[in-house]
């Protein structure tokens, strides 16, 4: 093996290579043996903000986590609390065995500031257990705003018992900045893992020594084709996924009327008397009403434009769309769109909501 080979960015985790520019881990060859080497895509990340696709999809990345199964430790799984159903990842139980696992739920700090974090818990762990999940330990974090990281680390350590411990997460769930803030509490380094908004970063398993004989390790994120994240550009990503606390926005809907989401999506309000339709998107994500009988012709016209992102309607397939059919029942549930956002709506409600094929419509009891 050469030398060249052991080498990896300290940012991804990718082996270094200097042959081919488009692929991960490039390096121009005459800083390879540096110190502290960082690939050419991480410090294009790290400087300017830009990512480039290296193209590995979530098989690759399962492919990846699949030999955790046979080591021993324990998975910390970082979820989008604002997202759960989008980014929980359903082969984790198969590929993980049977370790022990703490969810934690990141980006609370998106949460409207009344929630009851009891009860966002209890539901945390209810829909994990329904989906096969039975979590040892939910915690509430956010990495961004260093809320809940000694909570986090008090339980990893509880749980543990001097075994490793394998961060796991789809792309876009914060998984990075979390790892890094935990890196800074336990090794007192700042900004070791590249982080970045854009899906993939982490390319290959990165290990932080915890103690003398153990370590954390920072897996691959697992990108989820059924989330909106990947319908958008990464400019766009910067639109639909929130940063700061959501302002709920209710809209007051009349039978046959519609709410455009950008150009990405649309819910119907078929039956149930007049009503509001409660809103949480990123507050940057422009939402449009419009009568229902107007709206095909509208989406069609104003895409890009009025209906915006995308902002290319070029990017967007208007003939590859689904229509979901949902009714409330008897109690308030949330219409939850994967990837983008929700819609609290109360009990007795038909809607149809309308989203590209391959993106998850969920409903769910209402966490608000």
């Amino acid at each position: 093996m050469t030398e060249t080979e052991l080498l990896k960015c300290i940012g991804c985790g990718a082996p270094l290579q200097s042959e081919d520019p488009d692929a991960p881990g490039y390096v121009p060859e005459h800083n390879l043996f540096r110190e502290d080497v960082i690939c050419k895509r991480c410090f294009r990340l790290k400087n300017y903000n830009e990512v480039q696709d290296v193209g590995l999809d979530s098989e690759d990345f399962l492919n990846l986590l699949n030999g955790l199964a046979d080591k021993n430790g324990i998975i910390v799984n970082v979820v989008d609390v604002f997202d759960f159903e989008g980014s929980f990842i359903n082969a984790l139980k198969r590929i993980v065995g049977n370790k022990k696992i703490i969810l934690a739920a990141n980006k609370l700090d998106l949460l409207p500031k009344q929630i009851n974090k009891r009860r966002v818990k209890e539901w945390l762990k209810k829909t994990a257990r329904k989906y096969g999940l039975e979590a040892d330990d939910v915690v509430l974090i956010s990495a961004m705003k260093n809320e809940g990281i000694e909570e986090l680390l008090e339980s990893i350590n509880s749980v543990r018992k001097n075994d490793d411990v394998y961060i796991v997460g789809t792309t876009n769930v914060g998984k990075s900045t979390l790892i890094n803030k935990l890196i800074e509490r336990s090794v007192g380094e700042k900004d070791v893992v590249t982080t970045s908004r854009f899906p993939g970063t982490t390319l290959d398993m990165i290990d932080i020594p915890l103690d003398e004989t153990s370590f954390m390790f920072d897996t691959p994120g697992i990108i989820q084709a059924h989330q909106m994240t990947h319908f958008v550009s990464d400019k766009e990503l910067k639109t639909i996924m929130p940063k700061n606390e959501i302002k709920q926005r209710v809209y007051q809907l009349n039978e046959d009327q519609t709410l455009f989401f950008g150009g990405l999506a649309r819910i119907d309000y078929v039956s149930g008397g007049k009503r509001p339709l409660v809103c949480y998107f990123s507050n940057e994500l422009n939402i449009h009403r419009t009568k229902t009988e107007k709206a095909n012709e509208l989406w069609k016209n104003q895409i890009g434009s009025l209906l915006a992102p995308p902002n290319d309607p070029k990017q967007f397939d208007l003939q590859n769309i689904k229509a979901v059919r949902l009714e409330t029942g008897k109690e308030k549930r949330d219409v939850m769109i994967s990837g983008l956002g929700f819609i609290t709506i109360d009990k007795g409600a038909k809607v149809i909501v309308r989203v590209p094929k391959n993106v998850d419509v969920i409903l769910r009891n209402s966490i608000m």
